[in-house]
């Protein structure tokens, strides 16, 4: 299974008062988000199912990500994906779709920094996660621990 770890792009700073799960991608996250997946569609990225955080930030980039990709299904949002989740939470929720050919998950720090380093096998590895980063997993079994295959990572630094 092809596994795809997309964290949102920049987003609107928190406001007195209103809950972090609110807070929208701004004008510049949402280009950022764009030219990753153009970048990453280039790279055949195509998931047979996108997973996101209910965070708003979160779901927004992940529709993009499902129009760049022409991506047809749902958007399933789960707990797992939340910032406060943990990297095991996420492996358990993917063994859950073990029959989809690639999943695209969409959350958010410090989340993703410990699954990169989770699924790759590797808890020890510091890994920095860029806003907008996207990091290609490759797995073929699903144990109780996963043992992953890093194959890439894009960052929009690198698609400008």
């Amino acid at each position: 299974m092809e596994i795809y770890l997309l964290r949102h792009g920049s987003a609107e700073r928190g406001r007195p008062g209103s809950p972090d799960s609110d807070r929208a991608l701004t004008g510049e996250g949402r280009c950022e988000i764009q030219r990753v997946m153009a970048a990453a569609k280039l790279a055949r990225t195509c998931p047979t199912l996108i997973l996101s955080s209910p965070y708003k930030r979160a779901f927004e980039a992940a529709r993009i990500a499902a129009g760049v990709l022409d991506y047809k299904g749902e958007i399933v949002v789960t707990d797992a994906l939340t910032p406060e989740a943990g990297a095991r939470g996420v492996w358990d929720e993917i063994r859950v779709h073990r029959d989809e050919e690639g999943i695209l998950l969409v959350g958010h720090e410090p989340l993703f920094s410990a699954c990169t380093a989770y699924l790759a096998g590797c808890p020890d590895l510091q890994v920095e996660f860029a806003k907008a980063g996207l990091v290609r997993i490759d797995v073929e079994g699903f144990n109780v621990a996963p043992r992953g295959i890093l194959k890439w990572m894009l960052t929009p630094d690198l698609t400008a």
